[in-house]
């Protein structure tokens, strides 16, 4: 890890889409060392556009975006990076293994054996999401669950300061979902790294959230979320009135907006 930059994500009057069309604009905030972080909003309001614009993916319209104090680059070695979508056969018989080794090795350029020192170290990334039992089971025999996991191994090999993780919650139950941020918290925690994870289902991320960021309409809002989430903030940013209601173990819902009820359980 590296904390000698002043802060890990920095973005001032940022505005991003495609050539004339505008997603959203006038973004300005920072991310600091071991925060975790919500990204938040309706379908196809510009979520997995911040993450191509910090992946070096994407140009900013305008304004300015700099992540560990620097222009964004493609392959970053500093940011592990879990898409929103892999296609695994339920025939693939690849060790998981195998895969989180492809994020350790992968990296090299020619032909490099795998050391017993490198196994050693995959193993210990394994037992990091505590899935080691998982290293000799083939990915297509594994449940949603198992596999998110072996995902955040992959992502976790190089070691890196940033997470971007986008839906990992997608497809899991209940249960799943809040094991899964238990463990994106505890190594957030652990390693002192950041982690920026796009949702759509806000209440298993509570308890752990520094941040929200939340996107719709053309705009961003970040802050705690007992500062965003709440119903000025969303009122303001839906530009019509929406009420936020706390349910008795902390969830919340939100009502006036998509078809008149929006929930986030």
């Amino acid at each position: 890890m590296n904390a000698n930059y002043p802060n890990i994500i920095t973005v001032e009057n940022l505005a991003a889409g495609y050539q004339n069309n505008i997603i959203w604009q006038d973004a300005n905030f920072t991310i600091d060392h071991g925060e975790f972080v919500a990204v938040i909003g309706p379908n196809g309001s510009g979520k997995t556009t911040l993450f191509r614009l910090l992946l070096g993916m994407q140009q900013p319209i305008r304004g300015k975006i700099k992540i560990f104090n620097t222009l964004p680059k493609r392959g970053n070695p500093n940011i592990g990076f879990v898409p929103q979508r892999h296609l695994i056969d339920p025939e693939m018989t690849i060790e998981s293994l195998e895969l989180v080794k492809l994020g350790f090795s992968g990296k090299r350029w020619g032909f490099n054996p795998f050391s017993q020192k490198d196994r050693k170290y995959t193993f210990d990334v394994l037992k990091t999401v505590e899935a080691e039992d998982l290293a000799h089971r083939s990915l297509g025999t594994l449940s949603g669950g198992e596999l998110q996991r072996i995902f955040l191994a992959e992502a976790l090999v190089s070691n890196p300061d940033l997470l971007l993780l986008d839906e990992p919650l997608s497809n899991l139950d209940i249960r799943r979902e809040r094991e899964l941020v238990q463990l994106i918290d505890n190594v957030v925690r652990a390693r002192n790294a950041t982690a920026l994870l796009i949702a759509h289902n806000i209440n298993p991320l509570l308890p752990f959230l520094d941040k929200v960021i939340y996107i719709v309409n053309g705009k961003v809002a970040i802050g705690k979320p007992n500062e965003v989430l709440t119903s000025e903030s969303l009122s303001a940013l839906y530009g019509t009135h929406v009420e936020v209601l706390h349910g008795s173990q902390g969830q919340i819902a939100v009502i006036g907006i998509e078809e008149n009820q929006h929930h986030y359980d």
